[in-house]
């Protein structure tokens, strides 16, 4: 009798979890047959969403992170939203990549795969993927200690960002005395062996190299006696570019 008892207790909680699976399932997919909602372009399940973030290639995946305030459709303390692609048509959502804490909220900024592990947050055979963002302290701020509100820290995945450990010694780079210091975008510099971080900042963009994505030495700025002051520069990018006339690259 005990063992009967047993046997329908675990069917019973089985049917459960099947039947809940089953349910979010077509929640799921009843929110993407509502009447407004993008069939191409990306859009959260639920919550507000701005900046893309992170759009990185690892491990037979496209990644897909961005802005995200999963408790509200208005702006709010963010976090980042996180999806995956094999055709960056379709998207499979995943659990929020990074939260706040005691640091700040997660401000926007860009992803690598650090594929030869010259961080050390991974291994020759499992190297990371590292997440470069900007935290964003709204005590500093309303605190008026304006050189504080906004630095720029990372932290990394070895399962293929299922999950994230945020850096010990976050941040990886401190506000030089800035109010605007965000939005860091990072690259690989195959001539110079180095990765390169630009940063908006106020307007122009302060440029970093690392050699281990952990230790950041500023090299230079653009933008400075410029005319283009009519906002605070954000969101910057760096790629290479052909000079038609002259065929270089630049």
């Amino acid at each position: 009798m005990k063992k009967t008892i047993q046997l329908s207790l675990i069917a019973l909680v089985f049917l459960m979890f099947s039947c809940h699976q089953k349910l979010a399932e077509h929640d799921s997919v009843s929110k993407y047959s509502e009447k407004y909602r993008p069939q191409i372009h990306f859009s959260p399940e639920k919550g507000w969403m701005n900046d893309p973030n992170g759009l990185v290639y690892h491990d037979g995946e496209y990644h897909l992170f961005y802005q995200h305030h999963p408790y509200s459709s208005v702006w709010g303390p963010m976090h980042w939203g996180h999806a995956v692609s094999s055709d960056l048509i379709h998207w499979k959502h995943l659990p929020i990549a990074l939260y706040p804490d005691s640091l700040g909220y997660i401000f926007s900024g860009s992803a690598v795969s650090d594929s030869k592990n010259r961080s050390g947050l991974g291994t020759a055979d499992n190297p990371p993927l590292i997440a470069f963002f900007t935290y964003h302290d709204p005590v500093a701020q309303d605190e008026r200690r304006e050189f504080k509100v906004q630095q720029q820290a990372i932290a990394y995945s070895t399962d293929n960002g299922r999950s994230w450990t945020k850096y010990d010694n976050n941040p990886v780079v401190k506000n030089p005395g800035i109010r605007d210091f965000r939005d860091p975008k990072v690259v690989w510099h195959p001539g110079s062996e180095r990765w390169i971080m630009c940063v908006a900042a106020w307007q122009t963009i302060r440029f970093y190299s690392s050699a281990n994505l952990l230790d950041w030495t500023f090299e230079s700025e653009f933008g400075e006696g410029g005319e283009s002051k009519k906002g605070v520069w954000e969101c910057p990018d760096l790629f290479p570019l052909k000079i038609n006339d002259r065929g270089e690259t630049k």
